[in-house]
C-alpha cells in the first residue's frame, strides 16, 4: 500500500515547497520509491517535461531530489496567470484555453479533479510513497468549496497532513492555531503534527511556544526547521522573485560583471538566469524602470520570456524602458532575448486569435528582421541544440549538446537574411535539423527560444568570458558543475530537515501508528 504525507501551510510561500523536497530526498536515500504531487499549481515558471507536457517547476525540483525525472502525473493542474485576474489553464500538460479566476473556481476547477485522482491513482500503481503538496491555506472559507489542491486531496486519500508556519513573517502561533480553528472536524482530524518553519536564532527559546501549541491543538510539533539560506533549488514563481532580489539586496557585493534583466510584469521562467547569478564574477540585477536600468550600467541587458508578451512589450515601451535599453544598445551595451524576450526584439508581434491580449498587432522593438505570429497551439518540447560558431560581441560562442526546452505559442518568420545561433538536433524524440534565434549583423544582440540556454556550465562561463574580455579582465575557468551542485544543495537540505524534524514521529503518523 502507497503511504502518503500531505503538506500545508498557513499560508502562502511558508515553505512547503522546500520542505516536501527535503522529503522527497530523506525517502529517496532511505531507499522508498517516492514521487512528489501537487494537484494544482499557480506559476508563471514552467518546465516541459520529455513527452512534451507542460508543469510547474517546484514539482521538478521535488521530482529532481526523489531522483527521478519530471512528469505531467506530478501537477496534473498548472494555471499560468496572463494578466487581469485571467491564467491559461494546463491539464495534463496540455492548455485548454484561458479562464478568469471566477470562471475557474466557480465551476471548472472541481470538474478537474477527475484529473487528479486519475493522476494519483497512477502515481500509487508506481510508487510506495507520494509527498503531497498544497497551495496557499487550507481554510481560506471563500475558496474551500472549489478548492482541489488542498483537503480534497486529503479527504481522497486520508492522507496524513502536516501544517506549517512561517515563523520568520511572524504570527505562526495564532496562525497555526486559527488555521485548525477554521478547519472542519474531519478536515482537522487529519492534521497529524505541526511545523515551525524558517526560525532564525536559538531553538530552546522555543519550547514556551512548542508547549502551548501542543496543549492548545492537541496536535504534536514535529519540529522547528531553521532558515535555510543559499539552496540553491530552482523557484517557482513572481513571490519568490521577490526574495530573490531582497536577498541580492542583503548580499550586495561588487562584482566584475552586471547582468540586467529587464522585469516586465508578466515575466516568466526567470529561472533562466539562476545559473547566470551563481556565478562568482555576475552580479544579475532585476531591474523594473528606465532609471534603475540606466543606473545599473549594465555589461549586458537580458529580456526574459513572459506570460503575455504583447502587454510586456507595450509596457516596455510606455514605460520608458525601451528607449533606455536604445540608449544604451546605441552605446555598445549587447543585448540577448529569451522566448518572449526574443520575439520583442523583432519588427512586430502578431495575435490574430488573441491568445495572450485583444492586440492585434504589437511594434516590436525593431533590432532583428523577423516578425512573430501567436498560434492557437502551443509549442512544448525538449531539445538539444548545438552553438556552431556564434560571433557575438568581442568573441565567439561555441557549444555542443546544450539541452533545454521550448514553450511558446509564438511562430517566427524573418523579413531579410540573418545568422541563426543555435542549431536545433532534437526536439523531443525526433532528429532534427533546425536552426534557431537570431543574431544582429554588428554581433552584439542575439535572440533565441532555448530556455536553459546558460545552465550549460561550458557555454554559460564563455558569454561571461566574452563580457569580462570587453572590459579588459582575464578570461576565467569553469567556475561551476550546475549539476552537481544540484545534487549537494539536495542533500544539504536533507540534512538539516532530518535534524530538525521528528523523523520517526513522521514514519509512525504516515504508518497510521500516530
Amino acid at each position: 500500500m502507497t503511504e502518503t504525507i500531505m503538506l500545508m501551510g498557513t499560508s502562502s510561500h511558508v515553505g512547503k515547497s522546500i520542505l516536501a523536497t527535503a522529503l522527497c530526498r530523506i525517502f529517496h536515500q532511505a531507499g522508498r520509491r517516492v514521487v512528489p504531487f501537487k494537484a494544482q499549481n499557480m506559476a508563471l515558471n514552467s518546465y516541459v517535461t520529455k513527452d512534451g507536457g507542460e508543469m510547474g517547476r517546484a514539482q521538478v525540483a521535488q521530482a529532481e531530489a526523489a531522483g527521478l525525472a519530471p512528469m505531467v502525473d506530478m501537477n496534473p493542474v498548472l494555471l499560468k496567470p496572463t494578466g487581469n485576474s485571467c491564467s491559461q489553464v494546463i491539464v495534463d500538460g496540455k492548455p485548454i484555453g484561458n479562464m478568469s479566476a471566477r470562471e475557474y473556481h466557480k465551476g471548472k476547477s472541481v470538474q478537474l479533479f477527475g484529473h487528479v485522482t486519475a493522476a494519483l491513482t497512477r502515481l500509487q500503481q508506481q510508487f510506495d510513497t507520494i509527498v503531497i503538496e498544497g497551495a496557499g491555506s487550507p481554510a481560506e472559507i471563500n475558496l474551500k468549496e472549489d478548492d482541489i489542491v488542498n483537503m480534497r486531496v486529503a479527504k481522497y486519500l486520508q492522507a496524513p497532513v502536516l501544517l506549517i508556519a512561517d515563523i520568520d513573517r511572524g504570527g505562526s502561533l495564532a496562525a497555526l492555531v486559527g488555521t485548525l480553528e477554521l478547519l472542519d472536524e474531519e478536515e482537522r482530524a487529519l492534521v497529524k503534527g505541526l511545523v515551525i518553519n524558517k526560525f532564525r536564532g536559538d531553538v530552546t527559546l522555543m519550547t514556551p511556544a512548542v508547549d502551548f501549541l501542543e496543549q492548545k491543538t492537541g496536535k504534536p510539533v514535529l519540529g522547528i526547521v531553521p532558515y535555510l539560506e543559499h539552496l540553491g533549488i530552482d523557484d517557482e514563481d513572481s513571490v519568490s522573485l521577490e526574495e530573490k532580489e531582497h536577498e541580492a539586496e542583503r548580499q550586495k557585493q561588487t562584482k566584475e560583471l552586471r547582468l540586467a534583466v529587464v522585469e516586465t510584469p508578466k515575466i516568466s521562467n526567470f529561472t533562466d538566469f539562476d545559473a547566470l547569478a551563481d556565478e562568482p564574477d555576475a552580479e544579475v540585477l532585476y531591474v523594473r524602470d528606465a532609471e534603475e536600468l540606466l543606473a545599473a550600467a549594465p555589461d549586458v541587458i537580458l529580456l526574459p520570456g513572459s506570460k503575455n508578451t504583447t502587454e510586456d512589450l507595450l509596457h516596455v515601451r510606455e514605460s520608458g524602458l525601451a528607449q533606455a535599453i536604445r540608449q544604451l544598445v546605441d552605446g555598445g551595451t549587447p543585448l540577448v532575448g529569451i522566448c518572449g524576450g526574443y520575439q520583442m526584439l523583432g519588427e512586430e508581434i502578431a495575435d490574430p486569435h488573441h491568445t495572450e491580449s485583444s492586440h492585434d498587432v504589437v511594434k516590436g522593438l525593431g533590432y532583428l528582421p523577423m516578425k512573430t505570429v501567436f498560434a492557437e497551439e502551443k509549442r512544448t518540447v525538449q531539445v538539444a541544440a548545438d552553438c556552431p560558431g556564434m560571433e557575438f560581441y568581442d568573441g565567439v560562442l561555441m557549444g555542443k549538446g546544450l539541452s533545454g526546452y521550448e514553450i511558446h505559442m509564438g511562430r517566427t518568420e524573418f523579413t531579410a537574411p540573418v545568422r541563426h545561433p543555435f542549431h536545433l538536433t532534437r526536439q523531443g524524440e525526433n532528429a532534427v535539423n533546425i536552426w534557431d534565434g537570431a543574431l544582429s549583423e554588428d554581433g552584439r544582440i542575439f535572440g533565441t527560444y532555448l530556455h536553459g540556454v546558460f545552465d550549460h556550465d561550458g557555454f554559460r562561463r564563455q558569454f561571461l568570458n566574452v563580457l569580462r574580455l570587453h572590459k579588459g579582465l582575464r578570461p576565467l575557468p569553469v567556475q561551476r558543475n550546475r549539476h552537481l551542485e544540484k545534487e549537494r544543495a539536495y542533500d544539504r537540505l536533507a540534512e538539516t530537515v532530518r535534524k530538525s524534524l521528528d523523523i520517526e514521529k513522521l514514519a509512525a503518523i504516515m504508518e497510521g501508528r500516530a
